[in-house]
């Protein structure tokens, strides 16, 4: 038996070593608690950056665009036919109301006119007779009423020559600038045929054409503010709204007299009119800000009094350079402006006012 542990000294001692370490092993899983399962820890609040904003009062402006006309366009025809002698203003220059503007060849006026003046004085001198005779029982008083007949007669084609005279000078009708010629020096021209087109500047006239459910918030008086393609800007009064719609567009005009004393604004030129309709509380927002909740409607996340997420239906009133103006939103509000798309209306948020940091 010793002899068979000297033999197996070496084994026996590594099965005696094994038989512990599984031992010591078994031990440490039958004796230790069972581990414990992590519960997930709570999920914490999103952080959010805020704006403080409180809502001012703005006016709620119909946007449309348009274009502008003169005050008064008239095309100058000839009342006469003949060549066209002279033009004594020039383009661009301003006229007063009656200041000749073109003259047309007298021809054979002259001659007509002597021979109707002539023919008026032969008639007077026989009208007279024609009395003396009557008077003295000579003649029958049916020759003197003939006579009196020719004289006006003659006494009219006379009226008609002075008048074709008087015709071959073109007045300005009204007081203005001549804008075009429609006839040259040395052109034939027939009666009614124009000559040249006089406008007035001042003022100006904005047309639009306002929507028909909108046509009843503008009032014949009110302001209206114009802006031309140069960037400036004048202020108009509404003059006049039609009584009819357009029947194709269903849209009324509309006219904005603006004045224009300097004569330095054009017309015929695009122009954006924004009409005042009322006033109304609003705030004014980064257009970024503005989202849509799962109905499709255009709104504003904001933290109420519980830091909780508050969305607001809004309705842009007017925009500028600096953003856009809306209502919809608290009288005073902390608009979110980051996280925005992180978090949804009722969640609890962290917040943090803007530029503060976290």
């Amino acid at each position: 038996m010793s002899s068979f542990f000297a033999r197996n000294r070496s084994a026996l001692t590594i099965a005696g070593v094994a038989l512990l370490l599984t031992l010591w092993i078994l031990s440490g899983v039958l004796t230790r608690e069972p581990p414990q399962i992590n519960q997930r820890a709570e999920a914490q609040p999103m952080t959010v950056a805020v704006m403080r904003s409180a809502a001012q009062t703005v006016e709620r402006l119909l946007t449309l665009q348009g274009e502008v006309q003169a005050d008064q366009r008239v095309t100058v025809r000839a009342e006469t036919a003949g060549r066209i002698a002279a033009l004594p203003v020039e383009l661009g220059q301003r006229v007063s109301a009656g200041e000749v503007i073109a003259r047309i060849s007298m021809d054979d006026r002259d001659a007509r006119l002597r021979r109707a003046e002539a023919a008026v004085r032969g008639r007077e001198t026989d009208y007279r007779a024609a009395q003396q005779l009557a008077r003295e029982g000579f003649q029958a008083q049916l020759r003197v009423e003939t006579a009196l007949a020719e004289l006006e007669a003659a006494r009219a084609e006379l009226e008609a020559v002075r008048l074709d005279i008087a015709n071959t000078h073109i007045r300005a009708p009204i007081a203005g600038v001549v804008n075009h010629r429609y006839a040259e020096v040395g052109d034939f021209v027939g009666r009614a045929d124009p000559v040249a087109e006089v406008l007035e500047n001042h003022p100006l006239r904005a047309v639009v054409q306002v929507p028909q459910h909108n046509v009843h918030r503008v009032q014949v008086g009110g302001p209206a503010h114009v802006s031309f393609v140069d960037g400036s800007e004048h202020t108009g009064t509404v003059r006049y709204i039609s009584a009819r719609a357009d029947t194709t567009t269903r849209t009324f005009r509309v006219e904005i007299t603006v004045p224009n004393e300097e004569r330095s604004l054009p017309s015929g030129v695009s122009v954006q009119v924004r009409i005042p309709v009322e006033q109304v509380m609003a705030q004014r927002i980064s257009p970024a800000l503005i989202g849509l909740d799962d109905r499709g409607r255009l709104g504003v996340k904001t933290v109420d009094d519980d830091d909780r997420v508050a969305f607001h239906v809004v309705d842009v009133v007017r925009a500028d350079a600096d953003g856009v103006w809306v209502t919809g939103l608290p009288e005073a509000a902390r608009i979110i402006t980051i996280g925005q798309g992180f978090v949804n209306a009722g969640e609890p948020v962290r917040v943090v006012d803007e530029g503060a940091g976290s």
